[in-house]
């Protein structure tokens, strides 16, 4: 089992930035991939960031490249996502989650390929 928590999400004008925290605690942390994805009322869960078990690799969707960033702390077993240049279109609840599943390596994107999940944080950017 592992239990994740996000924290740091809230309410900024366009073109700011926040940094959201990905506490994780249970199993060991330092072995998973950790993913970030985000989703709107009423739609699918999307796919937004991920980064490997040493922080050694990353890969963003495209529509947050170059504005947001994905880091790890292993040693205080929390991740971490800092966006920048947000947009209204940014606006959601995001969530982390732990990587379990590896149908391919070109599969992280998919939802399904994690097995633990935290509750969210709302990120609300206005216009």
């Amino acid at each position: 089992q592992m239990q994740l928590a996000e924290s740091g999400g809230g309410l900024v004008q366009a073109g700011g930035s926040l940094r959201l925290s990905c506490a994780a605690s249970g199993r060991t942390f330092s072995s998973y991939p950790m993913g970030w994805f985000r989703q709107v009322s009423g739609k699918q869960r999307e796919f937004v960031a991920v980064i490997g078990w040493n922080g050694g690799s990353t890969y963003y969707a495209d529509s947050v490249k170059d504005r947001f960033t994905i880091s790890r702390d292993n040693a205080k077993n929390t991740v971490y996502l800092q966006m920048n240049s947000l947009k209204p279109e940014d606006t959601a609840v995001y969530y982390c989650a732990v990587r379990t599943l590896f149908s391919s390596s070109s599969s992280y994107y998919h939802a399904n390929e994690y097995g633990y999940w935290g509750q969210g944080t709302q990120v609300t950017v206005s216009s």
